[in-house]
């Protein structure tokens, strides 16, 4: 698989060695990313070539990646940004998901033909980063955890310096609100308090976006990994080597959402090749293709976090999930090129969370996205 940044030495916690992130400018984050860019696009493009009947991208779903962005560009509000209403509903946590989506596909804004609609999407963005003093961004903390992976994607993509400090500024600020919230446990809920509890679903999202900025060069302590790795062996079930939604809560509370946002998210923070991240994904790969093919509760979240878990375990598990969900995504498309339409959704600018997240999933093999990179 392609991949430009080595992750593992740049996110593991102490005890795993290597050493914490280290501030840069925004400069030198633009460069290294361009040329992960670069660098991709040259790789990439014989390896689809000679796999695309296999493992890789086929033509069947490429057009549905194409079919899902030409549905979010028709269903982009007038202000730039995407929601689940007319109202705005989940508004931050839908934008960042879709701007992630066109990403995925080395579209970026201020370039190519969407460059103009991406454009718009990034200022509301940093409109919102702006309107938040505290640097919290939405109403949870999971709506900020995907803020702060979009923002940080973002970084260094943009042609304008002072737009790109701008994020950077952005996402000092969310990466502090993420800090000062982490529980004892190590964990986080969905208000950006110590005191709130925490669970494994809103942890994942949250350093998932912590690791983007952290892989970007933010300044994340070593002791913060650290706790979160504790998060995650307190949250797997030693029945089953699932995750658990509470950890050491009720013996039957692990789910498929948790374990593959729970084994993605560990091996981010340096845990690769452990016991817990090796039988969390025994407990995914047992269950197939049942979950796969079939439904369950969360069934894009969980694919989103399960198809990212697969490609930091290596290529022999990628090369047996990936064309599994390739299949299972495209038939479940709607004719109108959007995934799960029908469900948290109201208005006529509605979109679903699903859509960018299926769109994402089957946008995999491109590995344009550093943090979706081994």
């Amino acid at each position: 698989m392609t991949g430009i940044r080595n992750q593992e030495s740049l996110l593991r916690p102490a005890g795993y060695g290597g050493q914490a992130g280290v501030s840069r400018t925004s400069i030198a984050v633009g460069s290294c990313r361009l040329l992960s860019i670069a660098l991709g696009l040259l790789l990439a493009v014989p390896a689809f070539a000679q796999q695309n009947a296999t493992t890789e991208l086929t033509d069947k779903a490429a057009e549905a990646i194409d079919k899902g962005l030409k549905h979010l560009l028709q269903m982009q509000r007038a202000d730039g940004s995407w929601a689940a209403g007319d109202e705005g509903e989940r508004a931050m946590a839908i934008t960042s998901l879709s701007l992630m989506a066109f990403m995925s596909k080395a579209q970026f804004p201020g370039s190519g033909p969407n460059g103009d609609a991406l454009n718009r999407a990034k200022d509301w963005l940093l409109k919102q980063a702006e309107d938040a003093p505290d640097g919290y961004l939405g109403a949870t903390m999971y709506e900020h955890g995907l803020a702060t992976l979009a923002l940080t994607e973002l970084w260094g993509m943009t042609r304008d310096k002072e737009e790109d400090d701008q994020i950077q500024k952005a996402i000092e600020a969310a990466v502090a609100v993420i800090l000062r919230s982490q529980t004892n446990g190590g964990g986080w809920r969905y208000q950006p308090v110590t005191s709130g509890g925490q669970d494994t679903s809103v942890t994942v999202m949250v350093f998932i976006g912590l690791a983007s900025a952290r892989q970007a060069g933010i300044m994340v302590p070593n002791e913060t990994i650290t706790k979160v790795v504790a998060y995650f062996e307190s949250a797997t079930s030693h029945k089953t080597g699932g995750f658990n939604y509470i950890p050491r809560g009720k013996k039957n509370n692990d789910s498929i959402a948790c374990t593959g946002g729970g084994a993605y998210a560990a091996q981010l923070a340096g845990a690769r090749g452990s016991e817990m991240v090796l039988s969390a994904l025994r407990f995914l790969t047992e269950r197939s293709p049942g979950i796969i093919t079939g439904d369950f509760g969360s069934y894009y979240y969980g694919h989103y976090y399960a198809i990212h878990a697969m490609v930091q375990a290596g290529d022999a598990y990628y090369a047996k999930w990936y064309p599994q969900i390739r299949d299972a995504l495209i038939k479940k498309q709607d004719a109108s090129g959007a995934w799960g339409a029908g469900k948290n959704t109201k208005g006529n600018k509605a979109v679903s969370y699903e859509t960018p997240m299926a769109i994402i999933i089957l946008a995999t093999p491109y590995r344009y996205i550093p943090i979706y990179q081994r």
